[in-house]
């Protein structure tokens, strides 16, 4: 009988490590780097019940507005990352967040860098997963980027929104 009990008690514990294991948020991480490879930014990526929320820190850059977007390739060759591939846009969709036909899943509000060439951005989105294997996950076959645009973006143009050339790219990893 204290066998019995001992072994339920291993169990129950078991089954309360597995329940909060489960119940820990999903989390994502990268490092943006600019063409010579110099850190410029970091962002982390946290699901949780309103979606997906992407937080953006960015440094040693020139002042204005740019384009933000979640690449469809988990891969950053300097000097131009072109490597990364187009938008992450797993549902076909047009560009844009103010797009009516969009917009891409990997549209995201633009990213103000001040004069002294730092800026953050932080937005949540439902339009991404962090989960393996479900529809709009960012951990799919070949993996995402997260890459920074020279100008920023108008956030309607088709397919870009003449975000212009990348600046910065980082493999979105899990953390």
């Amino acid at each position: 009988m204290r066998r019995c009990l001992r072994l339920l008690g291993a169990v129950l514990i078991l089954g309360g490590c597995a329940t909060a294991a489960t119940d820990a948020p999903l989390r994502a991480q990268t490092v943006l780097r600019d063409k010579s490879g110099q850190q410029v930014g970091s962002a982390t990526l946290t699901e949780g019940t309103d979606g997906v929320r992407i937080r953006v820190t960015a440094s040693h850059l020139p002042p204005g507005p740019k384009g933000v977007h979640v690449h469809a390739v988990g891969t950053c060759d300097p000097p131009d990352f072109v490597s990364a591939g187009a938008h992450f846009n797993p549902t076909g969709r047009k560009h844009g967040r103010l797009n009516p036909d969009g917009s891409h899943a990997g549209d995201l509000p633009n990213l103000v860098i001040d004069a002294a060439g730092s800026g953050g951005l932080d937005a949540t989105t439902q339009a991404v997963t962090l989960k393996t294997g479900a529809a709009g996950s960012l951990f799919g076959e070949g993996g995402t980027s997260l890459v920074i645009h020279a100008p920023q973006d108008d956030e309607k143009t088709d397919p870009t929104g003449n975000s212009g050339a990348r600046m910065a790219c980082g493999v979105i990893n899990r953390s």
